[in-house]
């Protein structure tokens, strides 16, 4: 499974309304680390694609809900479990670190 885009108009009805947890990837197209963390989000999709949904958002494009969720500095990932925030990670970070993130809330959703 890949990375999916999502948008102002469609944040609600496919993060918020999911039934699966879902991480969303806050991203603009100039931002180097967030060029750096492509391959690894794009990854951890591939792997967790059956339990959990990936999805990113350019916040150039989608200022509404880049300001709903006060994102400062990019990279930002945010997991949504249940239409709400449960965890959020800024900066860079390691397809391990991800990993650990899905593997907490994934199981949790199975339970």
């Amino acid at each position: 499974m890949s990375v999916g885009e999502v948008t102002d108009a469609t944040f609600e009805s496919d993060v918020l309304k999911s039934e699966k947890p879902v991480i969303v990837d806050f991203w603009a197209p100039w931002c180097a680390p967030c060029r750096m963390m492509a391959p690894v989000v794009e990854s951890v999709a591939e792997q967790y694609g059956e339990r959990a949904a990936v999805v990113k958002i350019n916040v150039d494009e989608n200022p509404s809900t880049s300001q709903r969720y006060g994102i400062k500095g990019i990279p930002t990932l945010i997991l949504f479990h249940e239409g709400k925030e449960a965890e959020r990670i800024v900066g860079a970070t390691s397809k391990e670190s991800l990993a650990r993130l899905f593997e907490k809330h994934t199981s949790e959703a199975e339970v």
